[in-house]
């Protein structure tokens, strides 16, 4: 652990607690040497796993860049951390100005400083791949391709949950420090860390290009799937319960076709997609399914991949710092205990028809949902005796098992779902051929969201601005609409959505404020990066007038 570089320092103190390998220490405490880790994984593969299950825990921990259990940092809930962090700093998603909202600068955008919120995912990011660097160094000595032993094949896929992680993690990365792959491929990015260069990195680590840090991404993908293509070992095999945690050869096959479309990959994103979908087996909601609250287990038939959440996990024991405490609108928590409810921006909301089955995951403009059972309903009317403040909530997200009103809030996060698949698929078909793409598209909402779905378009641009709004509705909550901004090149547009009117920004979509600046504990550490490199971020967008934003009231500022 000592050879891991100064530049991240804060990644190795307490802030380890939920990915430290379980092969950095012997059962009596101490320290032991990396060749005596060799000869334990030559000895027992299951301490590889060990590790590797440490990753995909750490992805849904509570206080694992804060402090650990004992934090009182209660925004520090993992990955899903980041999904609401991001979507709240975007155009699609808002809740009130008050201290129970603990996004609250984010939505703001008062985060884009080097000392603000920055620092949030590049410490997530950078324990996943410390972590992945350390299982990827300590198990790909022992994988012989050539003479296979018994141990080479959950070797193999061990690394590949490493890469794969890995992978994930850059992605974030590339997406939150500089704008997107096209047209900015030479701009400068992030650090690249691999198990290839941890020890010499104590000496300071440049920012690779965005090509660079994307050429990393596709090379931990390509391995992942390679190790895992016609492996016999799978994630169900190695685990005990919901193997989904681990990222499958399919989930490896989505993740792929996510770089590929960002970096306009037409041809190989649709063909991953695809892959994704009949290698995972997965298969969108139902109509039916869909007219319900739901995305809260992980062994649903549409979800590939996911954070696996346990009642007994800190996240769920410490009661509210979780993300169905924060987003959830029928279990205890922020949301519905203290009126820190998620709010669609009301425009949005307006676009979607009527006979979208989607349009249900909302409430309308009177603070119901055509898709709740009456005591779902009945639950929201009790909570929050505003009608005005009842209105445009999300009812997307299900409580833990579905118990109304639950204190145990136990949820699993989805990172990757079927329907997502189906629309990276069609917006890659459309780019290569408009019609491929609209039949596509057309098909995917006509059978399981909107039946008398009719979308036209004679021109590129058309099709293109149909698929994001269907992303806005479907991936809706689950971190994609700030990255999906900025892939499609838009302005971020908060007027008329119903925000604090504090809150209320028009903001270019080349505007540097919208990208976060490199935080700065990394320049103080890292003698490779300087202050002068930080031309993004910096400084918070002016409100401009909106005749339809939230009127301030005393009670949120509490």
């Amino acid at each position: 652990m000592k050879s891991f570089n100064k530049i991240f320092t804060l990644l190795l103190s307490g802030a380890m607690l939920a990915g430290c390998n379980d092969l950095d220490i012997e059962p009596m405490g101490s320290t032991i040497t990396e060749d005596q880790k060799q000869d334990v994984i030559n000895i027992d593969p299951g301490k590889a796993l060990a590790s590797v299950t440490g990753i995909s825990s750490q992805m849904g921990a509570f206080g694992s860049i804060s402090g650990g259990a004992g934090s009182d940092d209660q925004s520090d809930i993992g990955i899903p951390g980041l999904f609401l962090q991001m979507d709240l700093r975007g155009q699609d998603m808002f809740s009130v100005n008050m201290g129970y909202n603990w996004f609250i600068n984010s939505q703001q955008m008062s985060d884009g400083t080097p000392t603000g919120n920055a620092i949030v995912i590049w410490l997530y990011c950078y324990n996943i791949i410390r972590s992945a660097n350390e299982v990827i160094a300590t198990n790909m000595p022992h994988i012989d391709l050539d003479n296979p032993d018994d141990n080479t094949e959950q070797l193999k896929l061990y690394v590949a949950q490493a890469a794969a992680f890995r992978a994930f993690a850059y992605t974030y990365l590339a997406q939150s420090f500089q704008f997107t792959y096209d047209g900015h491929q030479n701009d400068p990015c992030v650090p690249i860390v691999t198990e290839e260069n941890m020890k010499e990195a104590v000496n300071g680590v440049a920012r690779s290009t965005v090509q660079q840090v994307y050429d990393q991404i596709i090379k931990d993908l390509n391995l992942a799937i390679s190790y895992m293509d016609g492996n016999p070992v799978t994630p169900a095999d190695v685990l005990d319960s919901k193997p989904k945690r681990f990222v499958s050869l399919g989930a490896a096959y989505g993740l792929r076709a996510r770089a590929n479309l960002l970096m306009c990959k037409w041809a190989d994103a649709a063909s991953d997609a695809q892959a994704a979908l009949d290698l995972s087996g997965a298969k969108p909601l139902s109509l039916e399914e869909a007219s319900l609250p739901g995305f809260n287990d992980i062994s649903a038939h549409n979800w590939i991949w996911g954070i696996a959440i346990a009642e007994t996990d800190r996240v769920v024991t410490t009661g509210i710092c979780n993300f169905p405490s924060h987003m959830g609108s029928f279990c205890y928590g922020y949301a519905s205990g203290v009126g820190a409810w998620k709010w669609i921006n009301k425009t949005l909301f307006a676009k979607i028809p009527s006979r979208d089955i989607r349009k249900g995951w909302w409430t309308n403009e009177d603070g119901v949902s055509a898709n709740l059972p009456d005591q779902y309903n009945a639950f929201i009317e009790k909570s929050e005796k505003n009608p005005i403040r009842r209105a445009y909530i999300q009812v997307k997200f299900a409580p833990y098992q579905g118990k109304l009103n639950t204190q145990l809030n136990a949820s699993d996060i989805p990172l990757m779902r079927a329907e997502e698949m189906y629309l990276i698929k069609a917006e890659a078909l459309g780019m290569q051929n408009l019609a491929d793409g609209i039949a596509a598209l057309s098909d995917f909402v006509k059978t399981y969201r909107y039946q008398r779905y009719n979308f036209k378009a004679t021109d590129l641009q058309a099709f293109r601005d149909e698929v994001w709004f269907q992303r806005r509705i479907e991936l809706w909550g689950e971190g994609f609409s700030y990255y999906d901004m900025l892939r499609f090149k838009k302005e971020l547009n908060r007027v008329g959505g119903g925000w604090p009117m504090a809150n209320v920004y028009k903001v270019a979509a080349d505007d540097p404020v919208l990208i976060y600046p490199i935080p700065q504990s990394v320049i103080t550490t890292n003698p490779l990066i300087t202050s002068g490199e930080n031309v993004l971020g910096g400084g918070m967008p002016a409100p401009v007038e909106d005749p339809d934003a939230w009127q301030t009231t005393d009670d949120e500022n509490d």
